[in-house]
């Protein structure tokens, strides 16, 4: 079923599944958010605990989803070797130019 513009703007906001990469480390961090810019900013000031030591990081990609189960499980794939690849291969050009 298609729903118009207006629906949509209505609706619950994403749960988006992301990308950081510790500028310090050279590593990915994955995780999910529903406020994006919020959890960027968090992460950056060291207010989360598993992201402490590794800052400062850039986010490098995102997805968004309308359903939150969903974006869980594509973290969780993100955060396995074929997950780890997937993400490698699409951001080849980012990461090596």
């Amino acid at each position: 079923m298609l729903h118009s513009p207006r629906e949509i703007r209505g609706m619950a906001r994403y749960c988006y599944v992301y990308v950081l990469r510790s500028l310090a480390e050279r590593q990915f961090y994955v995780d999910l958010t529903r406020d994006l810019r919020a959890r960027q900013r968090a992460d950056n000031k060291g207010l989360i605990a598993s992201t402490r030591r590794r800052i400062p990081f850039q986010l490098i990609y995102w997805e968004g989803y309308l359903n939150g189960s969903a974006a869980a499980q594509h973290k969780k794939y993100l955060k396995t070797a074929w997950g780890k690849r997937y993400i490698k291969t699409r951001l080849r050009r980012y990461l090596t130019g």
